[in-house]
C-alpha cells in the first residue's frame, strides 16, 4: 500500500529533522486521514525533496514529522509549460489536473478569443487559485516532487512573447507537422497551447506563428480541450526521455 503523501509548506530538513504540516494540510492528516503517532508517511516540499517520516506528534493544527529518509530530485532539464485555454464547466480543470499528473512543469490560463467563459480581475483572481488548488491536489495523487506553477491570466500577446526563449507548439487538428517533427531544437524549453472548445481563431494563430511558434498535430483524431494538452505531454516526455 502506498503511503500517505503531505506536501509541508517549507523545505523539508536533514534526516534526523522535524518536517511540519499546517493549516488544511494538518487537519485533513489528523482528522481525515487519522495521522496517530509512530505512522510512517511521505512528505514532499514541492521545490524537489520526497522524503520518508514517522509522525511525532498529530493534532488538526499542527502535525509534526521526524525525517528518516531524504530524496532530492532534479527539476527536468527541458520543461513544459501548458497554455489552457479557458473553457466552459470544468473542461479546462480536468486538463491541468491530468498535465499536473503526467509531469507539466507550469500552467498558464489563457483567454482565447472563443473561449466561453469568461475571466475578468476579480474572477481570474479566483481561477487562478482555484487551478493551484487542482495542481496541489494533483501532486500529492502522483507523489511529485515538484510543484507546477500556475502563471497569471494571459493573454494572446502574453503567449506569443514565450517563443523568444522556448519552443512553442500550437495543437491544431487541421494543420503543421506531426508533433514528433517539431521537437527538433534539443534543449528548449517547451510551451504546449491549446485552444478551447470552438479551436483557435484564425487572428491567434497567425499571431502565435508569426511570433515563432509551431503548429502542430497529434493524430487523426479530434481531441477536446480536456484531453489534447495531456495527451501531448505524455507524448513528449516519452519522445523526450523525461520517463526514460
Amino acid at each position: 500500500m502506498v503511503a500517505h503523501f503531505y506536501l509541508t509548506e517549507s523545505e523539508i530538513p536533514a534526516v534526523g529533522g522535524t518536517a511540519t504540516l499546517t493549516g488544511a494540510e494538518a487537519k485533513h492528516a489528523s482528522s481525515v486521514a487519522r495521522l496517530r503517532v509512530d505512522e510512517q508517511v511521505l512528505v514532499g516540499d514541492g521545490v524537489g525533496s520526497i522524503g520518508q517520516a514517522v509522525v511525532l506528534s498529530s493534532t488538526p493544527q499542527l502535525v509534526e514529522l521526524e525525517v528518516v529518509a531524504l530524496d532530492r530530485h532534479d527539476r527536468p532539464a527541458r520543461t513544459i509549460t501548458l497554455v489552457q485555454a479557458l473553457a466552459k464547466g470544468d473542461r479546462d480543470e480536468l486538463a491541468i489536473q491530468a498535465a499536473t499528473e503526467l509531469g507539466v512543469d507550469r500552467v498558464v490560463p489563457w483567454q482565447a478569443e472563443r473561449s466561453v467563459s469568461r475571466w475578468n480581475a476579480a474572477k481570474a483572481e479566483r481561477g487562478v487559485e482555484r487551478w493551484r488548488s487542482i495542481v496541489h491536489e494533483a501532486v500529492k495523487q502522483s507523489i511529485r516532487p515538484w510543484l507546477p506553477e500556475v502563471g497569471e491570466l494571459a493573454s494572446t500577446k502574453d503567449v506569443a512573447r514565450l517563443a523568444s526563449d522556448a519552443t512553442v507548439l500550437v495543437l491544431e487538428p487541421a494543420g503543421g507537422v506531426a508533433l514528433v517533427d517539431a521537437l527538433t531544437t534539443p534543449g528548449r524549453h517547451i510551451v504546449l497551447v491549446v485552444g478551447p472548445e470552438g479551436g483557435i481563431s484564425p487572428g491567434e494563430l497567425d499571431a502565435l506563428t508569426s511570433a515563432g511558434a509551431h503548429r502542430v498535430r497529434l493524430g487523426p483524431e479530434v481531441l477536446r480541450t480536456s484531453t489534447a494538452g495531456p495527451a501531448a505531454i505524455a507524448a513528449i516526455s516519452a519522445l523526450t526521455g523525461r520517463w526514460a
